[in-house]
């Protein structure tokens, strides 16, 4: 009688192929001993799943050096998957291109991971300036940290804040990182009370941000935009322009979710 557990094997077999996924995403181009490595699995193993991703078009070899990429296929299905679930990127989109055309600035779109508890960026429109913070699509940054992450904390229950906070490590990323629990508290009521999120070289050094959040129809945040600032470019004399400007972004795409603003909003 066999000792083998198919059920077991289906599950290695499935974590073998995001552990491939995972290194293709992280290097762009990985020879077959990493993606075998990385994936703690035999080369024979690991080349039997490239092909079958090649087959199936998720990945292609370059001819030449014999690595392997990703395909634009699997971005598709995540692009697909999002704006199946929701209008979020359509009525983000508008918004932030006015956004982006009234300031000249980096505009970003960010949602909440609800596994590491971090900021996902999903759209951006970058800096008119040549000199200028660059995000990158995909790119994952610390709740505690970001403005983007602040706004869409803010507005979340008192216990579900202090759950996440929890299972957040406060690390020190820049000179004015916050690192205190009671510290950040403070900083998202302050947030709530303004109604919109900020941060001054918190996630990197001579950045500013501001951030507000997208609301959904019944009343939560879903998404919240942000716009950065080399911190010498920063016109405080504008803060409240821009202020203005970020809010009626958020407004705008939160509407078109069919969110409806009261009184305790």
């Amino acid at each position: 009688m066999s000792d083998s557990n198919p059920k077991a094997e289906n599950v290695a077999a499935v974590l073998k192929v995001f552990a491939v996924i995972e290194a293709l995403v992280d290097e762009k181009r990985v020879s077959l001993a990493d993606l075998a490595q990385r994936a703690m699995t035999s080369k024979t193993t690991a080349h039997r799943l490239l092909q079958t991703m090649v087959e199936l078009g998720y990945v292609e070899q370059d001819a030449e050096t014999e690595k392997y990429g990703l395909t634009l296929k699997l971005f598709s299905l995540g692009a697909r998957s999002l704006n199946e679930q929701s209008d979020l990127l359509r009525v983000a989109d508008e918004a932030m291109g006015k956004l982006s055309r009234a300031t000249g600035e980096s505009v970003n779109l960010g949602i909440l991971d609800d596994r590491d508890q971090k900021v996902v960026y999903i759209h951006k429109y970058d800096s008119a300036f040549s000199l200028s913070m660059k995000s990158t699509l995909g790119l994952r940054n610390p709740l505690h940290s970001t403005s983007l992450g602040k706004a869409l904390l803010a507005w979340r229950g008192e216990d579900e804040i202090r759950e996440r906070i929890g299972k957040t490590e406060l690390t020190k990323l820049a000179p004015r990182t916050i690192t205190r629990v009671d510290d950040l508290l403070e900083q998202l009521r302050l947030t709530q009370a303004r109604g919109f999120a900020e941060e001054v070289e918190e996630s990197e050094a001579g950045v500013r941000c501001m951030a507000v959040p997208i609301f959904n129809y019944l009343g939560k945040t879903v998404a919240a935009i942000s716009i950065s600032f080399p911190l010498f470019r920063f016109d405080e004399a504008r803060k409240s322009d821009y202020v203005s400007l970020l809010t009626s972004a958020g407004l705008a795409a939160s509407t078109a979710l069919g969110f409806r603003q009261t009184s305790k909003s």
